[in-house]
């Protein structure tokens, strides 16, 4: 796997990457709150096993700056993974999706649905019908959610991750958590839960655009998730064309951490199906046009 600064404008976000370098064809990992690229990090390194993998920081969270211009809202981090494909290079694009960066990824997917390929939904999708769990409500209302974001000490983050996580989390995961989320990684969170609107009332115009699309879809749910419960997992059927759904009934937030074998072998199945489908004769395709 290798690692380097990706710059564009105004931005500079560290990059890890797996694969042939040059590949137009890619897996693009997209990290939530909190989070950073470095979560990803074993499965770009085996997904570079099929083909290029890429991950990177999204401004304001991990390792990645937020320039004073950058606008907090889900339209700015979908224009960001247009800006990191494009300067990458990638012509065809396997989103793998994880809490916020669902919303990130999916609006990129319907802005640009020639390049976008398949989606790997972890935890996240559409959700008609949602409504924000207990610390969303706390972090979009004004002066509450400062209160909350301007103290947590390192013992009751790991007090937090253990009782929202009853499998577990590996502890150095935890730690890296911790670590990157730091004064500017707060104030962005606040603002972005903020700037986003109610995801019911998204989901019926998100859901409508996605559903015309029928892209293939893996969907990969933690059970035990206290944020985005299980029942979403077959709701994403109404929007993609799933070609596995897989439920893990010991898992929360962060499967692809707490279960990650189960996680790989899932996401190593279903790009090889996509890879294979890509460089199939056409007579052997989906029937369907690409709209």
């Amino acid at each position: 796997m290798r690692s380097r600064l990706l710059q564009f404008g105004e931005i500079a976000t560290p990059l890890i990457e797996a694969g042939p370098a040059e590949s137009a064809e890619a897996v693009i990992f997209v990290h939530g709150n909190p989070g950073s690229s470095t979560d990803w990090s074993a499965l770009v390194e085996s997904s570079g096993a099929l083909m290029r993998a890429v991950a990177f920081d999204m401004p304001g969270f991990g390792k990645a700056r937020r320039p004073r211009s950058f606008k907090v809202h889900v339209g700015s981090y979908a224009q960001l993974i247009e800006q990191a494909r494009a300067a990458l290079g990638i012509e065809r694009v396997h989103l793998v999706l994880h809490d916020f960066g669902g919303p990130f990824g999916l609006v990129w997917g319907l802005q640009h649905p020639k390049q976008w390929a398949s989606v790997t939904l972890i935890n996240i999708g559409v959700l008609p019908g949602y409504r924000w769990h207990k610390m969303a409500r706390r972090w979009r209302t004004p002066l509450l959610g400062e209160l909350v974001q301007l103290y947590i000490p390192r013992s009751l983050w790991r007090q937090a991750m253990a009782r929202a996580n009853p499998k577990g989390l590996p502890a150095d995961f935890v730690e890296k958590m911790y670590d990157d989320y730091d004064r500017e990684t707060r104030a962005t969170v606040l603002k972005l839960y903020r700037a986003t609107p109610d995801r019911s009332l998204a989901a019926e115009e998100l859901g409508r655009a996605i559903a015309s699309l029928r892209k293939p879809a893996l969907v990969i749910w933690g059970e035990r998730d206290p944020f985005i419960p299980a029942q979403f997992a077959e709701r994403q059927r109404d929007f993609f064309d799933v070609r596995e759904l897989v439920m893990l009934p010991e898992s929360a937030h962060w499967p692809f951490q707490d279960d990650p074998e189960a996680v790989r072998s899932a996401l190593m199945r279903f790009l090889e199906a996509q890879r294979a489908g890509a460089s199939a004769p056409l007579s052997e395709r989906d029937p369907r046009p690409e709209p």
